[in-house]
């Protein structure tokens, strides 16, 4: 059955993994429309054109045609700043990009977006290598964390093995007060970096530190002698050095351009930064005069305190500079969470499009009996659209930066999202709400053409009838986990990510010992432990492997099983290559469990002497083919030991 949806794009109901119906409930949906800011009487009524009181009085696609007809006389504005004016009727072909319409006498423009008829995706793009959580990754020279340094190294290391990809956890910002947010998928901004991934003896200026630096070092370094990461311990020893070195810097033509191509972006999120550190992580707490960025207290401040402003700022450009070094020659495959920390930077910033009284999730399923509550904070549809989607392509936009490909969490919200109200019944009271797909897409299939970026969309769970078809129309690639799939890898699609499994499932170590279901009960995490067993007896079967065959034996059969599939990409996590029986995180578990924060059990300095990796990039290889390593790329070198 399929659900209708009203004018403000909430569905009547939804049906779940067993085919059944569930209505939203009248009281569901007046929650989801006072979030949107929408009285309940209105509810059924078709929006307005102001509706969004947004810059934007309508947004135009054209995808895969830029022929443009003028409605009436008025003036068009490209997207590079020329201006000239068109006749009614008019035909004008248009270059890729974000333009402005505005129709003699009116006010408000219309945005015109010109998009390819489809992502970026080589013809010959048949690759495969490791997806990887960074902070995990430490080397002997990490400061407690992986970092980005560390990231150049395991792609130099990669690159022996013959892989041509690396897809890491979102390097998003958190706010930068302890305690850090550990989630990397609870950012409190999409379009920046976490400067805890730099690597301190990096930095231009850091040798004048001499000793000083050797101390901080030393300091990092002794934090690697647990396998716990503390972040807030590394976060402390790193600003000590970031401090002292930016001390020192007295300017760079190089940041002075990074920071006027970035714009009042990176402005305004210095600034948030800054006022972080004197009034706390949620901007909502701070004092009233401090809560909208473009408030005249908050200018005056901004101007105070314009050496730490540009402290931060100068964080961001160094993390740039970082990425784009270790993303030389070698597809980095960026992650972008579904939504916003609502007292974060982003939410600050774009408070008046986001819908701060509800957080995304996901309806009760098989393996999520009660429902997901994820707390993260959608845009509501229509002001995003009324702000000509600014936002969001200034998100797709950072996420490919330095980026050989892109992978969209739950790729679903694209097309609707699980609002819950924060004052309700739990994730079973929410309801869907849809966005303009058409739009969000073109958005996205523009800014994968700039970066040259494949675009993979995370399409677990419960995917909406046409969701997959729409996607391989835009050539975006579908996100197939081994452990969900019904039919063989042999029969897996072409246009394709495939894998094993993910950072909220069971590495293949810790399914086959049942040290995961041991860990998930420490944690607090009722898990589906028939359903698992089942998975376990899937993989079994597909290795052609016995039941008590040591661990990495079974990995090396699962993966081998994996490479039968013709997909376009495939892809080995490190845990498994490593034969890690612990999952990156355990959804649902107690508050204080560690997730995100267990480093791989051997530093990078000892992947050379591992077995297993050698074993799955023989496997993953697919010597029948030739792999692609992206435009600009050398074939991979031959396997030799790593030297630095």
């Amino acid at each position: 059955m399929k659900s209708a949806t009203d004018a403000w794009g909430i569905d009547d109901g939804f049906v779940d993994v067993k085919g059944e119906f569930h209505a939203v409930t009248a009281d569901t949906r007046a929650a989801l429309l006072r979030a949107m800011g929408v009285a309940a009487a209105t509810g059924t009524k078709r929006p307005p054109d102001d509706a969004g009181a947004g810059p934007f009085a309508d947004v135009v696609v054209l995808r895969g045609n830029r022929l443009w007809t003028a409605e009436a006389p008025g003036q068009l504005q490209l997207e590079d700043g020329s201006v000239r004016a068109v006749a009614d009727g008019e035909r004008v072909e248009l270059p890729l990009g974000y333009h402005a319409y505005t129709r003699r006498g009116g006010t408000r423009p219309v945005r015109l977006i010109v998009a390819p008829a489809h992502c970026h995706l080589p013809d010959d793009l048949r690759i495969w290598g490791w997806a990887v959580q960074l902070y995990a990754t430490r080397s002997r020279e990490s400061w407690g964390i992986g970092d980005l340094a560390d990231l150049r190294r395991l792609v130099e290391w990669s690159r022996t093995l013959g892989a041509q990809a690396v897809m890491v956890n979102p390097l998003t910002a958190p706010t930068p007060v302890a305690p850090l947010e550990a989630s990397p998928y609870f950012p409190s901004s999409r379009r920046f970096r976490n400067p805890i991934y730099l690597r301190v003896e990096e930095i231009p200026g850091a040798e004048r530190l001499g000793d000083a630096l050797n101390q901080l070092g030393s300091a990092g370094r002794r934090l690697n002698t647990e396998r716990r990461i503390d972040r807030d311990a590394v976060f402390a020893v790193k600003m000590k050095a970031f401090e002292s070195v930016f001390d020192g810097f007295q300017g760079d033509a190089a940041f002075d351009a990074y920071r006027a191509e970035q714009g009042r972006a990176l402005s305004d999120f210095a600034t948030f930064c800054t006022l972080a550190e004197r009034h706390g992580k949620d901007w909502r707490q701070w004092p009233e005069h401090l809560r909208r960025p473009d408030g005249p207290r908050v200018a005056a401040f901004a101007e105070e305190q314009s050496r730490r402003v540009t402290f931060h700022a100068w964080l961001q450009w160094l993390l740039d500079v970082q990425l784009q070094r270790a993303s030389r020659e070698f597809r980095i495959v960026q992650d972008l969470p579904i939504g916003l920390d609502v007292g974060g930077a982003d939410a600050w910033c774009w408070q008046d499009l986001l819908a701060r009284d509800v957080s995304v999730g996901a309806p009760p399923d098989e393996f999520n009996p009660a429902g997901q509550d994820w707390g993260l904070t959608p845009f509501v549809p229509h002001k995003l659209r009324a702000a000509g989607y600014q936002p969001f392509i200034e998100t797709i936009r950072a996420t490919a930066r330095h980026a050989g490909g892109l992978r969209i969490d739950h790729v679903m919200g694209l097309f609707h999202l699980y609002w819950i109200p924060r004052e309700g019944g739990g994730a079973g009271g929410g309801g869907f709400v849809r966005t303009r797909a058409d739009e969000l897409l073109a958005i996205i299939a523009l800014e994968s053409e700039r970066a040259q970026a494949f675009v993979v969309g995370e399409d677990l769970g419960t995917v909406e009838a046409g969701v997959r078809e729409t996607m391989a129309d835009h050539h975006m690639l579908s996100y197939r986990l081994m452990y969900f799939e019904e039919t063989p890898p042999s029969e897996y699609p072409e246009l394709a990510l495939s894998t094993v499994t993910t950072h909220d499932l069971p590495t293949v170590a810790g399914l086959a010992s049942g040290k995961d279901v041991e860990v998930a009960r420490s944690a607090g995490a009722p898990q589906n432990e028939e359903g698992l067993r089942l998975m376990r007896d899937k993989l079994v079967d597909l290795a052609g492997c016995p039941a008590d065959a040591p661990p990495t034996d079974l990995v090396a059969k699962v993966y081998t099983a994996l490479a039968a599939a013709p997909s376009r990409v495939l892809l080995a996590t490190l845990d498994d290559a490593l034969a890690v029986e612990e999952r990156p995180n355990i959804p649902g578990g107690r508050p204080d469990w560690p997730n995100w924060s267990t480093a791989l059990p051997q530093a990078l300095e000892q992947f050379d002497t591992l077995e297993l990796p050698r074993r799955l990039a023989k496997v993953l290889a697919r010597s029948d083919t030739t792999a692609s390593a992206g435009p600009g790329s050398p074939p991979a070198p031959p396997a030799t030991a790593l030297t630095r």
